[in-house]
């Protein structure tokens, strides 16, 4: 017997349009194997998501930068077609915020975490989480909220150059005019010229004290807070690679016992009575060893299958547990398991896992569902061969054909990814680029 509900199928929203999102593709996974229907609401069309064995139906998602009543309007018309109670898990801030919003509103069609409506907002706002840690006396870099472009220029020298700047709502920056969520400011004019922006960025500009990278100093931690507030999955993991490098999301990650990044992961949900999934991160200050905490995603990060303990729950399987009232099963970590994201770290992706203590999990590649993996390379491919033409384009003066923004817009939408830090390479939602 199953040990899940398997006739509450699960709803997955995404309004990004980043088609490497391999997040979406390791819930579609999770689920699907423990025999639930699995439906997408996102934009599949040129992703390696569709692809895959275990999708049940994929679903016209709202359009990027849709209002919190667009995406409610489509969930329900979604609902309207499953004709039963599904758990929807938001894959990215924007719909979890708009969902948390629209909680009331979309029972009893949907399986929903109970909490305060205005908290996953609250979290994912960078100068809400600011305020939050200082209540909370959680370490967070020093940050400074500018009301006019001189005041982000003072800011900034009363920081220390360089600073990271950064939109409060990264998710509402509009797609192809060059914003990005978050960029490493060098000289005071700069953080002025940013701060004029704001209009066209749609919400506030934040300034933060710079925590260099370094080994050993970039850590995340994923969970499940259930309906009592126990975190319940999960764990903390240590970012051994990076793309961009030094910050970006993360291309391998190791599961890595940190007694200090889990009571402080604990702490903060059980203090702002958080519930549900969630995905933190950290950065450690190299001078005094505390933990920053940098962001708070109230939702599955992309390499949240890194926590699959010996039960194999998982954080997304955790969420369809808990609100179909089933138990949990009580599996133990397994520290030293890897994740590897083969588009960003191909050469660990091909060395041998024989001996890695924990195991390890490809974020496209799988045994049981081989076709995103083999339609990853032709895409990734394109999109990469696409952003060098169009990056040769305009090293010589050229403006690139009406199609090659199409392809960046692609890319860039909601939680942009990287491939606008590097060039070439993309940010998945879950939204690693230029953390600190």
């Amino acid at each position: 017997m199953s040990l899940f509900d398997t006739r509450v199928p699960a709803v997955l929203l995404r309004t990004d349009r980043n088609p490497f999102h391999h997040g979406t593709l390791g819930a579609v996974r999770s689920l699907g194997r423990a025999g639930v229907d699995v439906h997408v609401v996102a934009d599949c069309a040129h992703s390696p998501v569709r692809a895959s064995r275990y999708v049940t139906g994929l679903h016209t998602p709202p359009p990027p930068g849709a209002s919190p009543e667009d995406i409610a309007a489509a969930l329900r018309r979604v609902a309207a077609r499953l004709a039963r109670p599904a758990v929807l898990i938001p894959m990215d801030d924007a719909c979890a915020v708009a969902v948390a919003r629209a909680r009331t509103e979309l029972a009893p069609a949907y399986l929903l975490p109970d909490q305060p409506g205005d908290l996953p907002a609250r979290v994912a706002d960078k100068a809400e989480l600011a305020a939050v840690c200082a209540s909370l006396d959680v370490p967070h870099p020093e940050t400074l909220v500018p009301d006019g472009a001189a005041e982000a220029a003072r800011a900034a020298w009363r920081l220390g150059l360089p600073v990271v700047a950064k939109w409060s709502r990264p998710w509402l920056v509009p797609p192809g005019g060059g914003l990005r969520s978050t960029v490493l400011v060098r000289s005071a004019r700069e953080a002025g010229e940013l701060y004029r922006r704001a209009e066209e960025a749609g919400s506030r500009l934040l300034l933060q004290a710079f925590l260099p990278p370094g080994a050993d100093r970039d850590w995340f931690f994923h969970g499940y807070a259930d309906r009592s507030g126990a975190v319940r999955a999960g764990g903390p993991g240590r970012k051994t690679r990076a793309r961009p490098r030094g910050a970006g999301l993360t291309a391998v990650g190791r599961w890595t016992p940190n007694p200090r990044v889990q009571a402080l992961a604990e702490r903060v949900t059980a203090e702002l009575g958080y519930r549900g999934v969630f995905d933190l991160d950290f950065r450690r200050c190299g001078t005094t060893g505390r933990y920053h905490l940098l962001d708070f995603n109230p939702r599955p990060g992309a390499q949240f299958r890194l926590f699959a303990d010996t039960a194999g729950l998982d954080v997304v399987r955790a969420l369809h547990l808990d609100l179909t009232h089933r138990p949990l099963p009580a599996g133990a970590p397994r520290p030293g398991r890897m994740f590897v994201v083969e588009n960003y770290a191909p050469l660990s992706a091909l060395r041998p896992a024989r001996g890695e203590r924990g195991g390890r999990e490809l974020a496209w590649h799988a045994r049981d569902d081989r076709a995103p993996g083999r339609a990853l390379w032709a895409l990734w491919g394109r999109h990469v061969g696409a952003r060098l033409r169009d990056r040769a384009l305009r090293g010589r003066g050229a403006r690139p054909d009406a199609a090659a923004p199409a392809r960046a817009r692609v890319v860039r939408q909601g939680t942009a990814p990287a491939a606008d830090r590097t060039g070439v390479s993309d940010r998945p939602e879950e939204d690693r680029a230029g953390r600190h």
